[in-house]
């Protein structure tokens, strides 16, 4: 590169005071800075902390670090050569033997000891890795820069620029953003959804962006791309679940061995607030539609009532201690493979029976409160998700009901008499058409009832999360693998 600080032919030192190692071979720099000179090299000596050592020799001042990031320094001293533009041989630390054979200088290092360790390079220092990365690691961010005044306050500026859902965001700097970027082998540039309402192509850096902003790790970064591809496909149709003025947005469970490294939470609250890979990947993802793809509250998005989930609602399936199958794998995904499946989802409630010990028991309690879901008289028009706790399972496990068979076993006590349904049945004026009475209908579309393990240990209660309008007139779930092309 033209503009590195490196040279072309001839040799770098790098050292810094704080360094015991440095100080000690910092009496021979002036000889040995003779002796190389005399090949018609240059010799660079450059200090990551004081321009006045070592002392007897020209010093460059590197306290900004360009040289010692350009040159990928991790331990000091250095000792690189150059040739034709490239690094040909390098020695870290002090090694008699080395710096002899590096430089061609048999008496080096006469009267020190053979050996000792070098120290860590301030170029490698984990609380200025990120700003050297930004100044200069190379990598051009595209998005737009946000310039705020010396006096203004971050957060309110973010506030008033009308970016964040109304709680505080991390400010996204490029020392973060390129953090996070590091989250994943995609390029920043490459676009990976076209994002809704506003059909706008949205870049992996576009996502790091508001992952950043969502309190996220650079480890749930694929989780936050996987959702966001999942939620901008016409099966999911994010598009008409920011329209609808039904209270639902994504819901997003994770499976796979991934999710305990992103520290996903499945078990305590898993559903609720204190754990941050759960709150920050589904905030990651609202932030893109919101600041992305336009879906902002009050303008496409006019929900009548939302629910506390529209903020984000993630959460990773309990899959370790699970008598069922997984949600991914029962949706096609292979074992081993971390994946998210999205639901178009309201707020969960609680489903309570600590009395029933028998299968049979526990999934008509199941049932009565399924049939419940928006409203006890409407069929097939919603989906719905049913979380069981493990307590819950444990009654399933013990008379080796597996997936299937509870699913079975609900939908056969969710297939309901038309007239209990028709409308002005029970003294309700919602329900189905009265040409209808005679009929047997099912509480939900064959494949619209999912079911998910998670959940504490203690306490025999299962959630329900009712869905939206299910199918083509509306939202199907949609898995997608995490990593996937």
């Amino acid at each position: 590169m033209s503009d590195s600080p490196l040279p072309h032919d001839g040799w770098v030192l790098v050292v810094k005071r704080e360094c015991e190692t440095c100080v000690m071979v910092a009496p021979l720099v002036p000889a040995l800075v003779d002796a190389l000179s005399r090949g018609g090299e240059p010799v660079i000596v450059a200090s990551q902390d004081d321009p006045a050592f070592p002392a007897g020799v020209t010093v460059r001042d590197d306290e900004d670090l360009a040289l010692s990031w350009h040159a990928d320094i991790d331990t000091v001293p250095a000792l690189l050569r150059y040739r034709d533009g490239r690094e040909v041989a390098r020695a870290l630390g002090w090694s008699r033997d080395a710096w002899r054979e590096l430089t061609g200088i048999p008496t080096l290092g006469d009267g020190l000891p053979a050996w000792r360790p070098g120290c860590g390079s301030r170029s490698v220092d984990p609380d200025l890795v990120d700003g050297l990365r930004a100044r200069h690691g190379g990598e051009v961010l595209r998005s737009r820069r946000i310039e705020l005044a010396d006096a203004e306050d971050e957060h309110e500026a973010l506030f008033a620029r009308g970016v964040t859902d109304g709680l505080p965001v991390v400010p996204p700097t490029p020392e973060r953003v390129l953090r996070m970027l590091a989250g994943t082998r995609r390029r920043p540039e490459e676009v990976v959804a076209v994002v809704p309402p506003d059909l706008v192509e949205c870049s992996v850096e576009k996502v790091a962006v508001n992952a950043v902003m969502a309190g996220c790790r650079p480890e749930h970064l694929d989780w936050v791309i996987a959702a966001l591809r999942a939620a901008c496909t016409d099966a999911f149709n994010m598009h008409g679940v920011l329209c609808t003025t039904m209270p639902v947005g994504p819901v997003i469970v994770c499976n796979g061995p991934g999710t305990a490294a992103a520290g996903l939470n499945a078990g305590v609250n898993a559903l609720g607030q204190g754990t941050r890979a759960n709150m920050a990947i589904g905030r990651a993802l609202q932030l893109v539609v919101r600041n992305v793809g336009g879906g902002r509250p009050g303008e496409v998005d006019r929900a009548t009532h939302g629910n506390p989930g529209k903020v984000g609602f993630c959460f990773a399936e309990d899959e370790a201690r699970s008598p069922f199958t997984s949600l991914a794998a029962s949706r096609g995904v292979p074992a081993g493979v971390d994946a998210v499946t999205l639901f178009a989802g309201e707020g969960p409630r609680c489903v309570v029976d600590q009395l029933a010990r028998t299968p049979e028991a526990l999934a008509t309690s199941l049932a009565a409160a399924l049939r419940a879901t928006h409203h006890p008289k409407l069929v097939v028009a919603f989906d719905a998700m049913l979380v069981i706790g493990p307590e819950h399972a444990r009654v399933f496990a013990d008379a080796g009901w597996d997936r299937e068979r509870v699913l079975a076993e609900l939908h056969a006590r969710l297939a309901l008499p038309g007239a209990e349904l028709v409308r002005g049945a029970g003294g309700m004026a919602e329900g189905v058409r009265a040409d209808l009475a005679g009929a047997t209908l099912p509480k939900f579309r064959p494949g619209g009832l999912l079911l998910v393990h998670a959940g504490g240990e203690a306490g025999l209660f299962s959630a329900i999360i009712g869905g939206w309008a299910n199918g083509a007139m509306g939202s199907e779930p949609v898995t997608q693998p995490v990593g996937a092309p």
